[in-house]
């Protein structure tokens, strides 16, 4: 049988494409050696070195093309399905053929050069501790998910001179700055990024692209396979279709009235007068506790302080532990 040539195509952020990274690799698994295919993203870090490409051209012979979406969201709260479920299932009905996916994470692959650099945190400090990533802010566009400055601050706080942060987050992004931390907020392309996530020990975030990619990305050789990361969710997504092992998925849903039944799906704690549809009253939170959705309100410092101080404890054990083995 001649194999299918596909371009997958998306126009989205980087997050839904570290989503596709895993319907393509579920694809090639599936259905070995009937696909060839080759993506256009505005992501092209996340898939370098990807075994699942090969380079086409549109007017090539042959040669199909599928812009990707992922409409199965629309139905996260009423049936037990994971993101990782929306590209390969929109794959699966446009391509007539089935797909599951075969892993629980994204697709992301490092280099053999690439594990061996040296960190980026070591360079630019010299120190070698390990480092937990922080993610204090989120898109302008969706303050829902924002949770406040003053709480991440206080988990810093808590464990200054125990657990070293290194706050990220990208330009033009809200992403309010912090004290006593490696500030790296839009001073990392993607790439690095993904580098940086490579040598972490743990994440601390909303949820974002940055917890999709602390499942994605494997750990160095000796370390815990399962990478910490406690995400500040709130109720605005059902818990099962973001969550991934090794995390804990800080949420209110089934708490409050406007998520009882699963994740509220809304954009904005207030209008923000842009023009953009998420001001409009659907796509607004009903809850609001000052500036922040009353689902964010209930979670405090000391709720995600207790999650690291668990995480940290873990990984002092094991780390201790491999060292003795070895």
């Amino acid at each position: 049988m001649t194999p299918c040539k596909l371009i997958l195509e998306n126009h989205l952020s980087p997050g839904d494409t570290l989503m596709l990274t895993a319907a393509v690799r579920d694809l090639h698994l599936c259905h070995r050696g009937r696909f060839i295919t080759d993506v256009r993203t505005p992501s092209p870090d996340l898939w370098l070195h990807n075994p699942c490409l090969t380079s086409l051209r549109e007017d090539d012979p042959g040669v199909d093309r599928l812009v990707c979406h992922y409409p199965l969201v629309h139905r996260s709260n009423q049936e037990p399905v994971h993101f990782l479920h929306g590209f390969t299932a929109y794959l699966s009905e446009h391509l007539n053929v089935p797909i599951t996916p075969q892993a629980f994470k994204g697709d992301v692959h490092l280099s053999a050069e690439e594990k061996a650099e040296e960190p980026l945190v070591h360079r630019l400090t010299g120190d070698t501790s390990p480092y937990w990533i922080i993610v204090a802010g989120g898109k302008l566009d969706f303050t829902i998910k924002w949770w406040a400055p003053e709480r991440y601050q206080a988990v810093v706080d808590h464990f200054a001179g125990r657990l070293r942060f290194v706050q990220v987050g990208a330009a033009g992004h809200h992403h309010p700055p912090l004290r006593g931390v490696l500030d790296l907020r839009g001073k990392t392309s993607l790439r690095e990024l993904v580098l940086l996530m490579h040598h972490a020990a743990g994440v601390i975030c909303p949820v974002t692209m940055h917890m999709h990619l602390c499942a994605a990305v494997e750990a160095p050789l000796g370390c815990p396979p399962l990478r910490p990361c406690v995400v500040v969710a709130g109720g605005r997504e059902p818990p099962h279709w973001e969550a991934y092992p090794g995390h804990r998925f800080l949420h209110t849903v089934g708490m409050l009235r406007c998520c009882q039944s699963g994740g509220c799906w809304r954009s904005r704690v207030k209008p923000l007068g842009d023009g953009d549809r998420k001001d409009e009253s659907g796509s607004l939170c009903l809850d609001v506790a000052g500036e922040l959705p009353r689902c964010m309100d209930m979670i405090t410092a000391d709720d995600v302080i207790r999650e690291v101080e668990r995480f940290a404890g873990y990984w002092d054990w094991e780390m201790r532990r491999r060292i003795v083995t070895v």
